[in-house]
């Protein structure tokens, strides 16, 4: 079935209660493990179809934010979900408290336990008030977003269709652009403000009411870590300000003097890495598509069934137009056992990215579409993002078709971008720390506190007030994940780590690259992150050697590039 021909119908949420109540009672009191089974087995079935009603609202919604029907009907969701997270605890605990627990943890493995004890520390029917404002905030965080028209050049632009002009290789258009959005900011910043600081005071009384010291526990137990805590995270963030930031400094030395630029350089001047310009694939959206389903069917047989069905099904919506949400996600659909891929295309690198990144979440779903519990399809999000991140260095050797004489130039930038990405989103991390650490800072407070760790984690960028927005310290107001996800984002640095273990891999022997990738994959979340990457001979980026060791390679790389010809 075609995404346009799936049907959507709001559930009856009584009845969906009523049903999980019963169900939670008949799992209490199952004779043996055959029927504790079969109730096990039917409420995966009904939360399978519970979840693809809740993702075809969500994804028609940020397809189209004027929508006023699929408006509706996340405000509706809104609400809705936190509530059957009370009847969601009580099935859960029933679970855990089965006398038949063994008997499930033999079959299908002791970490649907694991998760569930944290999912419990994650929840009490006492914030459920905070937990729909909560969504109501983010919803509204994002359609402000969706809703911006910025006029640039005589016409009117949303973020994402602006984002070329942002990397043009002239000088005063490039900066108008980038004055130009962050105006638009500027202009927004009181309801930004407004905003983030309810959601901050929301999550520190959530973390509160469950009786914790305030939000950061509960965002870690909210984001299902089970093997790693805060102190490995910050033992991580200093590995990469001694390894990384001096490694990414360098990166920018050099584009300020391929650029003839002083160092540093404002935000404008180090958004273009080549004064011809940044790498831009060629042809339209249909050509990138077309390029990839070359690459997907030329990688391996599983690839090739797993793109030509995502084409086949309409399951890419990639074009930028008018209400769409900005950035881009891969959700799935359960009752069809597919995945589906958002995002914005706007004529740059990142239209490749995409159907590399989302493509690569979405090929590690659909790999694991079968799995039981349904929760085991996806790891934890680190675990998610090695899949995608790995995935765009996987499509190196078939740059040339999305790239064509550009590709060469993409080869560094990526490498480079991978490289310098990660101070940027530790940084997104260490910021989120100080604000739920802090989290009665005044709107200025924080701004401020982004603008010392500018200086500690990218000390290339000169806030010198020439950009409104961005070098007054604010920038961070632009990042989705701060306001909609937080503590998400240090996943990503963590999966870019590993990544270039893939990366250098792929340099000695593709197909034996392919092959460990294939061996994490296939794991989908059966095992937690650690376990994930020790069973597929891979280092877990919490050992100070792993990042060490890749950015050893990779800046050697780097050095040795041959960049002749390119200007």
């Amino acid at each position: 079935m075609k995404f346009s021909q799936m049907p959507y119908a709001r559930p009856d949420i009584a009845e969906v209660k009523k049903s999980l109540a019963a169900l939670t009672e008949q799992l209490k009191a199952a004779p043996d493990y055959a029927a504790a089974k079969a109730v096990f087995l039917q409420k995966e079935q009904e939360q399978k179809h519970l979840s693809t009603q809740v993702n075809l609202a969500h994804i028609r919604h940020t397809i189209d934010t004027r929508d006023e029907f699929y408006d509706g009907e996340m405000k509706f969701w809104n609400t809705a979900l936190p509530e059957l997270q009370e009847y969601q605890q009580q099935w859960t605990m029933a679970m855990l408290q089965s006398p038949f627990r063994t008997d499930f943890a033999a079959e299908y493995g002791d970490l649907m336990f694991v998760n569930a004890e944290i999912a419990l520390k994650a929840f009490s029917p006492a914030i459920i008030p905070e937990m729909q404002q909560e969504n109501d905030l983010t919803q509204e965080y994002e359609k402000l977003l969706a809703s911006a028209q910025i006029p640039f050049e005589g016409k009117v632009y949303t973020l994402s269709q602006l984002t070329p002009y942002k990397n043009d290789p002239d000088d005063a258009r490039r900066l108008a652009a980038w004055k130009a959005e962050g105006q638009w900011y500027k202009d927004n910043q009181g309801k930004l403000d407004e905003i983030y600081d309810k959601l901050v005071h929301l999550r520190d009384a959530m973390g509160k009411k469950m009786g914790y010291e305030g939000y950061t526990t509960l965002g870690y137990y909210n984001m299902g870590r089970n093997c790693y805590d805060r102190q490995d995270v910050e033992k991580f963030r200093a590995a990469v300000v001694k390894y990384l930031v001096p490694v990414a400094d360098k990166i920018y030395r050099r584009q300020a003097e391929r650029l003839g630029k002083s160092y540093p350089m404002s935000f404008a001047d180090n958004a273009l890495e080549f004064r011809s310009g940044n790498p831009r694939p060629q042809g339209t959206p249909d050509d990138i598509l077309a390029a990839g389903k070359k690459f997907y069917s030329e990688l391996s047989a599983e690839t090739g069934e797993f793109f030509n069905t995502m084409l086949d099904m309409e399951l890419l919506d990639v074009l930028s137009t008018e209400g769409k949400e900005a950035g881009g996600y891969c959700t799935s659909l359960a009752d069809y056992g597919v995945p589906f891929i958002f995002a914005n295309f706007n004529g740059t690198q990142h239209d490749v990215e995409v159907v590399t990144h989302e493509a690569g979440h979405a090929f590690a779903a659909w790999t694991n579409r079968d799995r039981v519990p349904a929760q085991y399809i996806w790891p934890s999000m680190e675990g998610c993002e090695v899949h995608s991140m790995s995935m765009e260095f996987m499509a190196w050797p078939w740059e040339e078709d999305f790239f064509g004489s550009d590709a060469r130039k993409f080869r560094y930038s990526h490498l480079a971008g991978a490289l310098t990405f990660i101070p940027y989103g530790t940084m997104v991390d260490h910021f989120q720390h100080e604000v739920y650490d802090h989290p009665d800072m005044t709107p200025a407070e924080r701004h401020g506190v982004w603008k010392r760790l500018l200086g500690v984690y990218m000390p290339w960028m000169k806030l010198d007030g020439d950009i409104p927005f961005y070098s007054e310290g604010e920038g961070w107001q632009r990042q989705h994940h701060i306001y909609s996800s937080p503590f998400y984002y240090i996943d990503y640095c963590l999966a870019q780590t590993v990544s270039l273990q893939f990366w250098a891999l792929l340099q000695a022997d593709q197909k034996a690259a392919w092959e460990k990738y294939m061996a994490y994959t296939r794991q989908g979340g059966s095992r937690v992150f650690t376990e994930l990457l020790a069973n597929a001979g891979l280092e877990s980026p919490f050992e100070e050697s792993c990042l060490r060791g890749v950015c050893e390679k990779a800046s050697a790389w780097l050095d040795g590039y041959d960049l002749n010809g390119i200007v």
